[in-house]
């Protein structure tokens, strides 16, 4: 059965080295000493490695049953949620106000990679509670805090969002969920949701659901979309449950992965709904929760790819497979391992210099967010923005990526159920489909997000990376991280050109290309990571660390992505250039 352990000191490598937390000038993080964070990790470490990760194989085979409107989770999720729930962990980065730890997002999302690694559909039920628990947060009325927060913070009450239906998925000015106001000020909502993860379970006291919905009379498409709290039981005034509401679980979805979540079809038959926010201005209130699932997404091809990948470090240092070229390094057994030959090599290369490349992307992303939402910087607002479809897109991308080749590593045995690395794979595929198909994240960087407010967040990004090879570039210990990150970021800026050039003429020649420009856009930003890892390793080993092979390491594997990986760029810039013609040049009958 596949372990896992909680990387705690790559963690706090990222966080300390890298980023130097205790030392930025945001709320909370004065408390994010070495010490502090060390004892925080640690703790997680010891719950997701002990009691959830021996769970992720047990959701997987069992998966969800549904009997009589109930969905019944696998063997031992409840308890384990019930000590999850009791260690504080579900509220760690939530309001002290309602329950919470006030930690900073970045330490819940070290914490939450922790979690998704050891048991991704296990981490869904509190990671989307999360979310809706964000959005009630900034637009919920205060009643409606003090109603729903508390109780979402501990997670006696979980959340969900609703937002998919049969006809409609990416284009939800179409669906056709109704809402009708009543006198006493709430609405009655109709219609039928799908796949909607953690929509029914045996964990929680209460399920609040976010679903959009449209009001009678309202505008056409997405502008006449607003949303709706509709809790499954109804909530008395003292805070005690009341009567079962109008909504139900039709059935459960049968899945390729994440087996151990409740992917529900969820009907509303004139459920009691409140309204979240503003009348046709649902989007607005549900994107404060997709733009932090977005990087929770993100931060799933991260964990998908660190839990496959210790797995398979684990095989291929035990499984003996012929001789290395070079001679025996094994030589009183019957064959080397298969750690001894070249291509094997390559391939655990791949993944770790991705997986410690998208940590600290991740965190960096998630620190933004931090710097946005409690500075109210706009600068970091509008880069996280721009950010967040290459997080989500290329990490989840990359993420999958890498299970497929940790699972290449068993060989036959990464294929037989027994060994457990096809549920990695399987696991992972969902994070490029959900909170926004990767090729839609495409579309938006290069149709929305390149220009918003005038390519300011863009031009912001291109200064901080010449900024930073500037001040870098007489350092000689990083010459060789300094020089390929150039070259990527001129690729990058070359590829923005060509937008800005054919896009006017031919929307299509930018959109044909949307998806490498994605990927490029993601190796400058794993690139801009690793020539600052290099950078925090370098000095701790000058100042004389008492774990040098850690930091010498730190700089092999970031040599290996600068060399090996981020001349890719290259590549995604060709493909864009070539324009349009060849992407769109058949006739949809010659398909």
């Amino acid at each position: 059965m596949p372990t896992y352990t909680a990387p705690t000191k790559d963690m706090a490598f990222v966080l300390h080295d890298v980023l130097d937390v205790e030392n930025e000038k945001i709320p909370g993080y004065e408390d994010l000493t070495p010490d502090f964070t060390s004892a925080v990790l640690e703790e997680a470490g010891k719950i997701t490695g002990e009691v959830i990760a021996p769970l992720n194989v047990v959701g997987d085979k069992e998966g969800c049953t549904l009997e009589n409107g109930v969905v019944r989770t696998p063997t031992g999720f409840k308890a384990a949620f019930d000590q999850f729930r009791e260690g504080g962990w579900t509220g760690i980065a939530s309001d002290a106000e309602y329950g919470g730890q006030g930690m900073p997002y970045i330490l819940g999302m070290a914490v939450s990679e922790m979690v998704s690694s050891a048991n991704q559909a296990f981490g869904m039920y509190s990671g989307l509670t999360n979310g809706a628990y964000a959005a009630i947060h900034a637009h919920g009325t205060d009643e409606q805090k003090q109603t729903y927060l508390p109780k979402m913070v501990s997670c006696e009450w979980t959340g969900t969002m609703n937002l998919t239906e049969s006809h409609c998925g990416t284009d939800l000015g179409l669906m056709r969920t109704k809402a009708d106001p009543q006198e006493d000020g709430s609405y009655k909502i109709t219609g039928q949701k799908i796949f909607i993860s953690s929509g029914e379970h045996d964990m929680s006291e209460n399920i609040i659901h976010l679903v959009l919905a449209k009001i009678a009379g309202g505008p056409e498409g997405i502008k006449g979309v607003s949303l709706f709290i509709v809790p499954k039981f109804m909530v008395n005034e003292d805070g005690s449950l009341g009567d079962r509401n109008g909504v139900a679980v039709g059935s459960i979805e049968e899945k390729m992965g994440i087996h151990g979540n409740s992917t529900c079809v969820m009907n509303y038959d004139g459920a009691t709904g409140y309204l979240l926010g503003t009348e046709h201005k649902g989007m607005r209130a549900m994107f404060t929760m997709m733009n932090h699932a977005r990087l929770g997404v993100a931060m799933q091809g991260l964990s998908q790819a660190e839990a496959a990948y210790q797995n398979a470090v684990i095989y291929a240092k035990d499984r003996l497979q012929g001789r290395a070229v070079t001679g025996a390094e094994n030589p009183d057994g019957p064959a080397d391992p298969l750690i001894v030959h070249p291509d094997v090599r390559r391939s655990l290369m791949d993944q770790k210099s991705f997986v410690e490349g998208a940590r600290a992307f991740v965190y960096w992303g998630a620190m933004m967010i931090d710097r946005a939402e409690e500075n109210g910087d706009k600068d970091a607002d509008g880069l996280i923005s721009l950010l967040t479809p290459v997080l989500k897109g290329f990490l989840t991308d990359k993420g999958y990526d890498m299970t497929v080749q940790a699972q290449q590593i068993y060989g036959g045995h990464g294929y037989i159920e027994e060994w457990g690395m096809s549920q990695f794979t399987r696991d992972a595929r969902i994070a490029m489909i959900y909170e926004g198909a990767n090729g839609v994240q495409a579309l938006d960087l290069v149709g929305r997000k390149l220009a918003q407010d005038g390519g300011k967040h863009v031009m912001a990004f291109f200064d901080m990376v010449k900024n930073f090879i500037s001040e870098n570039k007489e350092d000689e210990a990083i010459a060789d991280f300094i020089a390929p990150l150039k070259q990527a970021s001129k690729d990058l800026q070359t590829a923005g050109m060509f937008f800005m050039q054919e896009g006017m003429k031919n929307p299509n020649a930018a959109l044909s290309g949307s998806s490498d420009f994605m990927h490029l856009f993601g190796h400058v930003c794993m690139g801009l990571m690793w020539a600052r890892m290099a950078k925090a390793a370098t000095s701790a080993l000058d100042a004389g660390t008492d774990d040098p092979d850690f930091y010498k390491n730190k700089l092999v594997t970031g040599r290996y992505y600068m060399q090996r990986q981020l001349p890719a760029t290259g590549m995604h810039l060709a493909r864009i250039q070539s324009g349009a013609e060849n992407v769109m040049g058949l006739d949809a009958e010659a398909f």
